[in-house]
């Protein structure tokens, strides 16, 4: 790989990620999404390798495929094969939790503070009745 595409690859990582993966990673492979995946080069005695990924954008876990997730948690040797996406499976789409785009259910205060009122199917509990 030649150093402007390396150097692309690894320009979102903090300081410390980017020298530890210059000195001791091994490029594994990428993804579809354009995310770098790295083994430690040389094993420390007695332990496993390391893994890690170098995300294309920003740090997002949830934009790791099934394939390369089973290779970074060591539940696979290798990377297992990427094949194509079956009709039924859907893009991905990143995990919105806590971003203004995420799922606020009718009643959370960002959307009105107001809910619809209790049915009278509803017995609150109360300690020992």
């Amino acid at each position: 790989m030649d150093p402007a595409a390396r150097a692309a690859y690894i320009d979102g990582m903090n300081i410390g990620t980017r020298l530890f993966t210059l000195l001791h990673g091994r490029r594994v492979g990428t993804d579809a999404e354009g995310n770098v995946y790295y083994q430690e080069r040389r094993p420390r005695a007695g332990l496993r390798g390391r893994r890690w990924v170098a995300y294309a954008g920003p740090p997002e876990a949830s934009a790791v495929p099934p394939e390369w997730h089973a290779w970074l948690h060591y539940t696979t040797d290798a990377p297992i094969t990427e094949t194509p996406r079956r009709p039924w499976q859907k893009p991905h789409e990143p995990n919105l939790t806590g971003t203004p785009e995420g799922y606020r259910p009718p009643g959370h205060d960002y959307q009105g503070g107001v809910r619809a009122p209790a049915t009278g199917d509803y017995e609150a509990w109360t300690p020992g009745g």
